[in-house]
């Protein structure tokens, strides 16, 4: 397998676009479509390596990269599925290297094994989503590795990723509001469609939970399956001590350096995963928990820019920084970094935001009230479900911040520029409030995940 080529992307992504022309695209949360397909696919996921399985509203990309980081650290391949993509189908599928850094699938490869998945279903009702997930184990069982991490993309019950009957570990991370029309709207049913994921007598690691509504939901399900269990703040642990991470668990203590993703909410993402790897039945050495902490990467997550097309258009010096966090949950745990970026650093701090109208834009920007000192409120390209940019800035008004619509978010960076002058500190940026904003400024700005 050769690292992909941007200049051969097409095929798949073609391959995609024809099957959305023949399925679905919404969500219809059901297991019996999936079952079918993979059935007439001779059951790929029956023939997968030890799988980590991940659900929750928050964090589950940054522990799944934690995980990764770790298994890698010991030179072990690791199959890693996440989704949505920030720019490319193919982020979604990261293939195993034994003793270096996993790839994302080949554009070829993928094709082939989208036509076959396609062939198989033989012009039957199916979502688009579930050929992608069924792509999944097909590319995990026919590629050889030594673990598999796969991330659930919506709830946790009837998501397609749901037919994993025996896996090495389920993570059920931090729950809030979000989905609600498909999950529930109360936190507890949300935990309850998250715990579906839960098997009967294998391990499940919980990661810190704001709600205790929803911890007791999760933790009566695993005693309910009779599930060995780990719950953070119970049975493993982690803090920030003198400038580093101290790690504790049953097992005993580890003095870490402090995760390479910024936030404090990291901590716990990066607790979670040594837990959930020592769960799968993994031996975890402090080498490995300290190679991890500086190697792990997680694109579209509070990552700053420091290269690309966009910089030149923002103020001189300015630090740019996006993340594709969308809900309440998100936007609290993101403005306390920017929070604690401002304590370390103060600069004048400016949201450029795009949402979608499946989100409580009220709720995210919220957090923000009396940190950030303006919102340009912007377009996401070619989403019908975007909020037009003026009720956007209106949310944003409503939750307590000055906010302005934009046509681009080149013309906010201007915007911010003439704002700033030459007589402030430089500005810090936050681009984010939607993943799909995240890929079209990652693309544009020429940096897209690797």
């Amino acid at each position: 397998m050769t690292s992909m080529d941007q200049s051969a992307m097409g095929k798949a992504a073609q391959v995609i676009e024809e099957l959305m022309g023949l399925h679905p695209k919404g969500f219809d949360l059901s297991l019996e479509r999936i079952i079918r397909l993979l059935a007439a696919l001779g059951n790929p996921q029956e023939r997968l390596p030890p799988v980590i399985h991940v659900a929750g509203t928050n964090g589950k990309g940054s522990v799944t990269a934690f995980c990764r980081a770790l298994l890698e650290a010991d030179g072990m391949s690791v199959h890693v599925h996440t989704s949505p993509h920030l720019v490319n189908w193919h982020e979604r599928y990261r293939l195993g290297v034994k003793g270096a850094r996993g790839e994302l699938v080949d554009d070829g490869v993928f094709a082939d094994v989208l036509r076959r998945i396609a062939a198989a279903n033989t012009g039957q009702k199916i979502t688009v989503f579930e050929i992608l997930t069924a792509a999944t184990f097909v590319l995990f069982s026919e590629h050889p590795a030594d673990a598999a991490i796969i991330e659930v993309g919506l709830g946790g019950r009837f998501d397609a990723t749901n037919v994993i009957s025996d896996p090495a570990v389920s993570v059920i991370m931090p729950i809030s509001l979000d989905h609600q029309p498909y999950l529930g709207d109360r936190v507890e049913l949300i935990a309850a469609e998250k715990a579906g994921i839960m098997k009967s007598g294998y391990p499940v690691v919980i990661g810190h939970q704001e709600y205790d509504a929803a911890l007791d939901v999760l933790i009566s399900t695993a005693e309910r399956l009779r599930c060995p269990t780990a719950v953070f703040g119970q049975d493993f642990s982690a803090h920030e001590e003198y400038g580093r991470l101290v790690y504790q668990d049953e097992f005993g203590l580890a003095d870490l350096p402090l995760p390479r993703l910024p936030g404090r909410h990291q901590y716990g993402n990066a607790a979670a995963a040594i837990r959930a790897v020592k769960a799968a039945g993994f031996t975890v050495t402090e080498a490995m928990m300290e190679k991890a902490m500086l190697t792990v990467e997680w694109p579209g997550r509070l990552q700053r820019l420091t290269e690309g097309k966009l910089l030149p258009q923002a103020p001189k010096g300015a630090e740019i920084w996006v993340d594709g966090g969308h809900n309440p949950g998100a936007g609290e745990v993101i403005a306390e970094a920017m929070a604690n970026f401002e304590e370390r650093q103060p600069r004048p701090l400016f949201l450029i935001t795009g949402m979608i109208n499946t989100k409580d834009p009220i709720g995210y920007f919220r957090a923000f009230a009396g940190l950030a000192e303006k919102v340009y409120c912007v377009p996401i390209r070619g989403s019908d479900a975007m909020i037009d940019p003026v009720i956007l800035a209106n949310a944003a008004y409503d939750a307590g911040l000055i906010a302005e619509p934009a046509s681009s978010v080149g013309e906010a960076l201007g915007a911010i520029k003439e704002t700033v002058g030459s007589n402030r500190p430089a500005p810090r940026i936050l681009i984010g409030g939607s993943l799909y904003l995240v890929g079209d400024v990652l693309s544009d700005n020429g940096t897209p995940p690797k």
